[in-house]
């Protein structure tokens, strides 16, 4: 059983589901972002990614939230999807900065260690697929959400055929819902993580196909180069071929294998349980009951 929350502009709170109605739509436009837990009582205490699916800022990709999540829960990995806020008729102002503060939000709630999930603190990662895959990278490089530079960084970062740059090879959908159409260079500059990344970004896994048609696998060519020049640890998987959107890609030549390396890359930073074990269970493990949890407090996000 998944738990549900509403996000704030600066707290967490429990968001109330009557037991005769079903989760939260995410197919649904999100005028208040909602965060989605995968933090069942046997992972207390391990690790916890933010799931971001993608979508191009007008939606969310469903294949790219909770089935994720469960992988990770396979892999001994607390989870949250944030349902992050989008744009779904792309109005004529802005949709920045609502994702990023979302984003940074979340991670400033879990980062407290009151929130009641009884993940780890200490090591927080971001998961996001294309645009989301933007706000993860965005997030991870410390860009400002309009309350200034961010103080705080995920510990690990993974990039899933990511929207990097909106300056170049960008994809356009994602730019005008997110900056409004013929927003200027400056603005897009700001927003393009490859030209914010710094020492402090934390090491990422990227994977691209090479033929996606939707977004430039220069994008993440273009991240990992600045990850490379500011000598933060990074691990790039370019397939020959697979479209845009492939989620955990089940059964996809080539690009199907990127789950089965990224696991590898967080057991190297020891994040995920030994091998031997990643096959121990098959079943999706149970998320628990609802609970309740404190709201992130100032001091937590100054």
């Amino acid at each position: 059983m998944s738990r549900y929350y509403q996000v704030l502009p600066r707290s967490v709170e429990p968001l109330s589901v009557e037991p005769d109605k079903t989760e939260p739509d995410s197919s649904e436009p999100v005028a208040r972002p909602w965060l989605e837990s995968f933090c069942p009582p046997e992972l207390a205490g391990r690790p916890v990614f933010i799931v971001m699916p993608g979508g191009g800022y007008i939606r969310h990709a469903d294949h790219e939230g909770a089935d994720v999540a469960r992988w990770l829960n396979a892999l001994a990995i607390n989870a949250v999807v944030l349902h992050y806020t989008v744009a779904p008729d792309r109005p004529q102002g802005p949709l920045h900065p609502a994702p990023l503060r979302d984003a940074r939000t979340v991670l400033a709630w879990l980062r407290c260690g009151t929130s009641g999930l009884g993940a780890d603190p200490e090591r927080i990662g971001v998961l996001g697929f294309s645009a989301g895959g933007h706000l993860a990278a965005t997030l991870s490089a410390g860009i400002d959400a309009g309350a200034g530079p961010a103080a705080d960084r995920p510990d690990l970062s993974v990039l899933a055929y990511p929207v990097v740059s909106m300056v170049a090879s960008f994809h356009a959908g994602s730019a005008e819902s997110l900056l409004a159409p013929g927003a200027p260079v400056a603005a897009r500059s700001a927003l393009s993580a490859e030209l914010a990344v710094d020492g402090a970004t934390p090491p990422t896994f990227l994977w691209h196909t090479s033929d996606d048609g939707a977004v430039p696998v220069e994008n993440s060519l273009a991240y990992a180069q600045a990850l490379s020049r500011h000598s933060v640890p990074f691990e790039l998987h370019v397939y020959p071929q697979g479209r845009h959107g492939l989620g955990l890609a089940p059964g996809e030549p080539g690009a199907g294998g990127w789950s089965l390396e990224c696991a590898r890359w967080l057991a190297g930073h020891g994040w995920c349980i030994p091998r031997s074990e990643w096959a121990v269970s098959q079943q999706p493990l149970d998320s628990g009951r609802r609970m309740q949890n404190n709201n992130v407090s100032e001091k937590a996000l100054s």
